[in-house]
């Protein structure tokens, strides 16, 4: 397999490498069982590290294009072209970038600014509260050093999530609170338990990426629902309803993920009125809950967890690291759900879910989220002026939170901007990343925590100009 390599074109050397076997596979050049030149080999040949040469081989390990053989080496998969088309992807290649964005995020530390990251900054977090409680709890809990949390969750967490989610009106009881391990797990629990290949779920559109990636592993159809500023469009879902029967939707109803939006109460209470009237259930995300100044009523505040599902989590807010997060639902779904549980993964993480109690309990977790607001607030407010001044457009002013979904004039699909952004070292995430179906789309998801960078005002600049 001969593989062509430009170190100084201004791709990076990985994206190449996967390029270019792709192209061999596509064209017939590469069979089924072809040997691919071993990470040394390659790197020799093109005076290249080994690096770029591993996470090219990685990714297309895991987008089912090549296999690899234990001290053997790595092959080309016996079906490489159902990896490049057949898992949902309209665009056979949108699974493949996605894998690369979600990748790149990891990559830590990096000198390119990801500016469509999802994250806090390191330096906003509460690294003292923090600290305080691992010492606290390594001190007066061992056990959770060493032994399995309950399937449940820490009992004391439990009460705390409990008393958080009814000081947002929703009346529910300790057995239908369970501890996850990050929101993730929560949506892949339910995911597993109640849908099966074939089923029809309604998404946002534009929405999460990850959860369009777990629902197609799963085999799931996708339906979008476009979004608003005030939420999912009803009229929208209504018309979708006459042609599909959802067994779920799946919303973001609070800062959404990537718009900002948050639900109004009229979309909210006309979208559980089609629920009552179809028969199907909501998967209400809160995970960006602690980011609002002012708490509005939820799809499970309204409902009562009738006919929605609510998931939140400390991972954005605590720390990344300590993946903690919770489900509350009704107690008979809630049980299913930690026989789930029990048999993927066992428990979580017993230390993590008593630092994160510790934090909650001690009550230094509600002071560092006054603080994290009011620094989100200021840098999403200079965030939207420099956007602005820019002859940038914004899909919505987010009440909290730290993302903006945005468009530069005259661009009508954001994938045109990444030579832009990449000559000022500035990583981007294409908005059709965001999209079910993934097309294309003028808007890209910006985190106001790194607009204030000069790689990004130069960015925000140079597109604007355009």
């Amino acid at each position: 397999m001969k593989l062509t390599l430009e170190p100084s074109a201004g791709v990076p050397v990985s994206e190449q490498i996967v390029n270019e076997v792709k192209r061999c596979i596509s064209s017939r050049a590469a069979r089924p069982g072809a040997r691919l030149p071993s990470i040394r080999q390659l790197a020799a040949e093109h005076g290249i590290s080994r690096f770029p040469v591993i996470e090219a081989y990685d990714r297309l390990v895991s987008q089912g294009l090549v296999d690899s053989r234990q001290g053997s080496g790595f092959y080309v998969a016996d079906s490489p072209l159902a990896g490049m088309a057949g898992k949902g992807w309209s665009d056979p290649s949108l699974a493949e970038d996605l894998s690369d964005h979600i990748l790149q995020q990891f990559n830590h530390p990096s000198a390119t600014l990801k500016l469509a990251g999802g994250f806090v900054p390191e330096s906003w977090r509460d690294l003292d509260g923090l600290t305080q409680a691992i010492r606290h709890v390594s001190r007066t809990e061992v056990d959770s050093v060493i032994h399995y949390a309950t399937p449940l969750g820490h009992p004391e967490l439990r009460r705390q999530v409990l008393t958080r989610v009814r000081q947002l009106g929703i009346e529910a009881e300790l057995p239908q609170v369970l501890i996850t391990s990050g929101a993730s797990q929560a949506l892949d629990l339910v995911v597993r338990h109640l849908l099966k290949p074939g089923d029809t779920v309604f998404v946002e559109d534009p929405g999460y990426y990850n959860l369009f990636g777990l629902l197609r592993l799963h085999g799931v159809r996708l339906v979008g629902v476009p979004h608003t500023p005030s939420g999912p469009d009803p009229d929208a879902a209504e018309a979708l309803l006459r042609d599909h029967k959802p067994k779920l939707f799946f919303v973001n109803s609070v800062l959404q993920n990537p718009t900002g939006a948050t639900l109004s109460p009229p979309v909210a209470f006309r979208l559980l009125e089609l629920a009552r009237r179809h028969g199907f259930r909501f998967v209400e995300d809160d995970i960006f809950s602690d980011f609002q100044t002012h708490f509005t009523d939820r799809l499970a505040t309204l409902d009562q967890l009738e006919h929605v599902i609510y998931i939140g989590g400390f991972s954005k807010t605590i720390s990344a690291s300590l993946r903690t997060g919770y489900l509350v639902a009704d107690k008979a779904l809630v049980k299913d759900l930690v026989d789930v549980k029990v048999l993927t993964s066992v428990a979580g993480s017993h230390f993590a879910e008593a630092v994160t109690a510790t934090l909650l309990e001690r009550g230094a977790y509600r002071k560092y989220v006054e603080r994290l607001r009011l620094r989100v607030r200021q840098a999403t407010a200079s965030a939207i002026l420099r956007l602005g001044e820019s002859g940038w457009q914004v899909f919505c002013e987010p009440a909290g939170g730290n993302l903006l979904w945005a468009r530069a004039p005259g661009i009508e699909d954001s994938r045109e901007l990444g030579a832009i952004a990449e000559r000022h070292g500035v990583t981007l995430a294409p908005g059709n990343y965001f999209r079910p179906a993934g097309d294309a789309t003028p808007w890209i998801r910006i985190n106001t925590a790194c607009v204030a960078d000069p790689r990004a005002v130069a960015f925000l600049q140079e597109a604007g100009a355009r």
